[in-house]
């Protein structure tokens, strides 16, 4: 957590400061420690929860370097892992003759930064959110990972500029939440709060993939340093072109897994059902041969992969573990979770992930695992919509309305309704992420404060604007990693490891695995039979045969079952207690819950979505809710 005054009272902002690590104690029950720029009247005030995972005697933080002239000119405080940082060592070492007094990652970004300036950032090859005081120019640097696997908070207060990993730290500093009316909407319909809004308005985001600057009463200046672009058109090429990419993809994530493996502790591996995680334990396992592989699922037929993972295991050889997840479980968690996610996540997998983190964090400190796949490789079914829509999407566009027309007119649920509806919408129109959770015309009927003049197309059309010279594949990947990944896939991996002080690392978002995906053409993504294809091709010798032509499932989660028979009256309680009045009509919300119950149609999502925001307002807003957070372990180092 770092705070920089407007007025060099810094100092007196200590307090909120060590209250604000109080709250993230989890991310770092190692160490603590704080710092304060005394010999600038007090301009900046650092600190820090250490999770040690390299360098475990020495990098602590806030972390003091400099060059020789002024060895403690700069001071850093970094969540996250740099993977390439022996090689930036060295390099740094080579070109410049830098000193290093640790044998960690944290003085590799500090000495880039002073030798490299801002463009040092594109050199990173890890998850990192990092602040950087440079006391001789009295200005803050810092950054953000390319993808968004680590988070940074901010907020603007009367005297001056606070960051945190933890939305819920900077509270201390701005007080109780106040619920932002527009981020509410959004995530009504998407499942998550997009970036950079949170659903607090004295809270913002710094963005993926973005670099900033900061000096003690100026704006926070901010600016995109990675701007991925999918280059691999609608076709490949020769046979010969398409066997040398798949050999790229297969180098590629070998030499990412390999450096993800580097850590002083031990390092495990999530495992289920499906390619992406199996692939990266695999190739886990050729550095740690006792590798530990972890699965969870849940105890109602047809919602569990555990049985293919435990297939998977012993077919690549590995020690398994799993944690399965009762409905009581399910349910008892949701305020701790809501109270660790800061923002609502309506992604009911968040469950059993915080479940099985406990799990791993017993054993293990450090765990590999596959997001980031389908978003790179062209993972998700509905990137085969385009080519099963183009029959209707290639007709005029008075005929493709008529057509809708006709759709609206058939009977509810009759079949192809929804694809003549969809059929006559641009890209731009249907698709905005891969969780539609309120369409736009259900919202008015819930959200109090609906306006019909917000909608998804505000978050999207500036992305879909960087893309137009794409295929519809590549441009609904790029709108994914702008909006679904960072917003709810990166969110839950981050938060539900962390909460159990369990560091998560994702091998697939690596900016050198991102350069060679961007050129596979979407011919080799998606077909009429399957997904990720080049990916399959590249994994041919790795992955197990029963899992290499799996079809793409998602995490099963049993919640329509749960919501219409044993947690009805949990719902209905938080329902009926929670003081969103000012924002829900909670008689519109039962009215789902009852006919959900009666099976009249599906709506556990939506009310899900809303049972979550309903938490979080009586955790962040009322305080009528207080979880039970247990204190961190502090472990027996692996």
């Amino acid at each position: 957590m770092g705070f920089v005054s407007a007025d060099g009272t810094a100092t007196q902002r200590t307090a909120q400061v060590a209250a604000g690590m109080r709250c993230a104690r989890h991310r770092g029950p190692d160490e603590a420690g704080t710092w304060t720029d005394d010999d600038a009247a007090g301009s900046v005030v650092f600190g820090f929860n250490r999770l040690s995972i390299i360098d475990i005697e020495h990098s602590h933080q806030p972390l003091r370097w400099g060059p020789p002239e002024s060895p403690d000119r700069y001071a850093l405080v970094f969540n996250g892992e740099i993977y390439n940082y022996l090689e930036l060592r060295a390099e740094l070492t080579e070109e410049f003759g830098t000193v290093f007094a640790t044998e960690g990652d944290g003085e590799a970004i500090v000495a880039a930064v002073h030798h490299w300036g801002p463009r040092a950032v594109s050199r990173l090859r890890g998850m990192f959110a990092f602040l950087v005081w440079d006391t001789q120019e009295q200005v803050l640097f810092g950054a953000r990972d390319p993808f968004g696997i680590k988070p940074l908070f901010t907020a603007r207060t009367a005297d001056g500029v606070g960051f945190s990993s933890e939305a819920k730290g900077l509270r201390e500093l701005t007080g109780p939440a106040v619920v932002d009316q527009r981020a509410l909407q959004h995530y009504l319909v998407l499942q998550y709060v997009p970036e950079p809004a949170t659903m607090d308005v004295a809270i913002r985001r710094i963005e993926s993939g973005t670099h900033f600057t900061l000096r003690p009463g100026g704006d926070l200046v901010t600016e995109r340093y990675f701007h991925p672009v999918f280059t691999g058109g609608t076709r490949g090429g020769a046979e010969a072109e398409q066997a040398a990419l798949v050999k790229r993809i297969t180098a590629v994530l070998e030499d990412s897994v390999a450096k993800h493996m580097r850590a002083d502790v031990t390092v495990g591996s999530f495992l289920s059902g499906g390619i992406d995680s199996t692939a990266i334990a695999a190739l886990a396992k050729r550095s740690n041969p006792d590798l530990l592989t972890f699965t969870t699922g849940f105890e109602r037929q047809g919602y569990s992969e555990i049985d293919v993972a435990a297939e998977s295991a012993a077919a690549i050889g590995v020690r398994h573990i799993v944690r399965p997840v009762t409905e009581e479980e399910f349910t008892s968690a949701l305020p701790s979770i809501v109270w660790y996610l800061d923002d609502p996540v309506a992604d009911p997998a968040l469950v059993p992930l915080y479940y099985v983190a406990a799990e791993a964090r017993r054993h293990v400190k450090v765990v590999l695992s596959g997001e980031g796949a389908d978003e790179l490789f062209g993972g998700y079914n509905i990137y085969r919509e385009p080519a099963s829509l183009a029959p209707l999407t290639r007709l005029p566009q008075g005929l493709r309305r008529g057509l809708a027309s006709v759709g609206r007119a058939l009977p509810q649920g009759f079949r192809g309704q929804d694809l003549l509806r969809r059929g006559a919408l641009d890209l731009e129109e249907r698709y905005y992420g891969n969780a539609r959770i309120f369409r736009e015309d259900q919202l008015a009927s819930v959200l109090r404060t609906y306006s019909p003049g917000h909608s998804f197309r505000d978050v999207t059309d500036p992305i879909y604007a960087h893309t137009t010279e794409n295929d519809p594949v590549a441009r609904m990947q790029h709108v994914d990693l702008f909006t679904w990944l960072r917003g709810d896939i990166l969110v839950k991996a981050d938060k539900m490891t962390m909460a159990n002080s369990l560091e998560l690392r994702v091998p697939f978002l690596d900016p050198e695995v991102f350069e060679v995906a961007r050129t596979v053409p979407s011919s080799a993504k998606v077909t009429k039979q399957t997904t990720k294809l080049a990916l399959r091709q590249a994994m041919e010798s790795i992955v197990p045969a029963h899992v290499l032509n799996r079809r793409k499932l998602g995490f099963p989660v049993p919640l329509r079952h749960y919501l219409a028979e044993g947690s009805y009256d949990w719902a209905r309680d938080i329902i009926t207690s929670a003081q969103t009045d000012e924002y829900l009509d909670s008689a519109a919300v039962l009215a789902l819950l009852d006919a959900h119950r009666r099976g009249e149609a599906d709506h556990s999502r939506r009310i899900w979505a809303v049972l979550v925001f309903m938490v979080w307002h009586g955790v962040f807003v009322t305080g009528a809710i207080t979880p039970r957070i247990p204190e961190p372990v502090y472990p027996v180092r692996l």
